[in-house]
């Protein structure tokens, strides 16, 4: 297989990229192969489907008892009101 060498990659686009492919748990080679067949190819999954990680940070960030308060708020949204459906 060839390679491919590009040039003038700014900085700041060069980080994105490693961060994408971290956050993928791909190597950089691997996430660049994918992006690239993607564009060409049309491979890779739905095309208007966007993955967005800019709220990735608060995942797995709640307390036992912060869960518990938020887990009873829906708990109270999911009950049947039988006066509604007579």
């Amino acid at each position: 297989m060839k390679s491919i060498l590009i040039r003038g990659l700014e900085p700041s686009l060069s980080e994105q990229i490693k961060t994408q492919a971290q956050l993928l748990d791909k190597s950089v080679n691997q996430y660049i192969k994918d992006i690239i067949k993607e564009k060409i190819q049309g491979e890779g999954g739905k095309k208007h489907t966007k993955i967005h990680h800019d709220l990735d940070h608060l995942f797995g960030r709640w307390s036992e008892e912060e869960f518990q308060q938020i887990q009873g708020e829906i708990d109270k949204t999911r009950t049947i009101d039988e006066e509604l459906w007579k």
